[in-house]
């Protein structure tokens, strides 16, 4: 329980930052200080070894490379929760498992509900199925003890869950032409991480090195670079032995090391440079188109509808049951909270639409705004919701 409750409290933290850098973010590109922004999201950032080079402007170097580690951190914590923590057993994977797929599927009906026919617009269709961990249990944070641990282990584990689909997505859907070349050497690095695992390899900069490799070859072969990160996580040993015979994980250790760095540095620094939406050039008009209003009505309307429906059908049906110390009210409260996708909804967007601003910034502020409204509406539901006598006894 220590484990979680540190794990809580720093994803809690960064939440209220990326509140803080997000306002930062709109109050620049909104001001006359808009050019030096802007100029700072397309400094001109190249590494080059002989013939070879990766140039790309700040912002895809945090999209594409900073974004890779938090996609490796998101693959240590499925591996680590699948293998011995919340997601490890049935009776623990039921309910966020049934969750996190009403949270993806009823999202992307309504998107497709509004865009349907849209070809271009279609390709967002997965914007509104993400949650991002960092915002909600940053709202969740705000409530104090009104909230039992119980359900924020099952927001964690669910986010967890969301990601994973996530993932999948990103995979299947938004990869472009594949290099031959590039995919073979990808192939020939996963091998490697293979056998360092089967042989107990338990160097971390081993990994690291083998991991790099991975991901320039990921990045020229036309598959997202953050898969890479995804892979090599899941090739991390969860248990290995040091020299003197003493077990300790390089993944849990790893996964500590990581933490501060992503959710103090790299996810602010994302939000930073995507949630600058220009307010100036968004008509109301532009905002009642099928895009924006799928994403927002997808992120504020389809998440707790997906979430809570599934997940009372799942409880009614005997298949799961509702978190201990937890009540309807506050359970919908938290399923309202899943419509944050912030983060993870600004990155499938900027896949999806590849940052052409062709909705004019529509298209962003309609996920600020739907992240908005569920943390508003999650944070007053979960506020006026009256603990259960039990967990409130206890806290007494």
């Amino acid at each position: 329980m220590r484990i979680i409750e540190e794990f809580i409290k720093k994803e809690s933290s960064s939440g209220i930052l990326l509140i803080i850098v997000t306002i930062l973010a709109l109050i620049l590109q909104n001001s006359a200080l808009s050019d030096m922004y802007s100029a700072f999201l397309h400094t001109h950032v190249e590494i080059r070894f002989g013939d070879f080079q990766i140039a790309k402007p700040l912002l895809l170097w945090v999209n594409d490379g900073l974004m890779a580690i938090f996609f490796f951190l998101i693959g240590l914590e499925v591996k680590r929760e699948i293998t011995e923590g919340h997601l490890s057993s049935v009776n623990q994977i039921t309910l966020p498992g049934v969750a996190a797929l009403g949270g993806m599927v009823i999202p992307a009906l309504v998107f497709i509900a509004f865009n349907q026919g849209e070809s271009f617009a279609m390709k967002g269709w997965a914007i509104p199925t993400a949650t991002d961990i960092a915002f909600a249990l940053g709202i969740l944070s705000l409530l104090g003890k009104r909230v039992p641990l119980s359900l924020k282990i099952f927001l964690m584990a669910l986010a967890i869950m969301d990601d994973l689909g996530a993932i999948i997505i990103i995979a299947l859907f938004y990869t472009s032409d594949l290099s031959t070349t590039s995919i073979i050497v990808a192939s020939i690095c996963l091998i490697i991480l293979f056998i360092m695992n089967k042989r107990g390899v338990s160097k971390k900069a081993a990994y690291i090195i083998v991991g790099v490799v991975l991901w320039v070859s990921v990045l020229k072969s036309g598959v997202h670079a953050t898969l890479a990160g995804v892979a090599l996580a899941f090739f991390i040993p969860l248990k290995s032995k040091k020299e003197d015979g003493k077990e300790f994980s390089l993944l849990k250790e790893m996964e500590h090391d990581l933490h501060y760095w992503v959710a103090f540095f790299i996810l602010p620094l994302f939000a930073f440079v995507n949630a600058g939406v220009d307010l100036r050039g968004i008509s109301i008009d532009e905002m009642f188109g099928s895009v924006p209003m799928g994403i927002m009505l997808g992120l504020f309307i389809g998440k707790q509808l997906g979430v809570f429906g599934f997940s009372y059908i799942a409880i009614k049906m005997g298949l799961a049951k509702l978190p201990k110390g937890s009540n309807w009210m506050q359970f919908y409260g938290v399923s309202v909270l899943t419509g944050i996708g912030f983060t993870m909804s600004l990155f499938i967007d900027s896949l999806a639409f590849n940052d052409t601003q062709i909705y004019h910034y529509a298209d962003k502020l309609a996920i600020l705004l739907g992240s908005f409204l569920s943390g508003i509406v999650g944070y007053l539901v979960l506020r006026m919701a009256k603990p259960s006598v039990k967990y409130k006894n206890k806290n007494d």
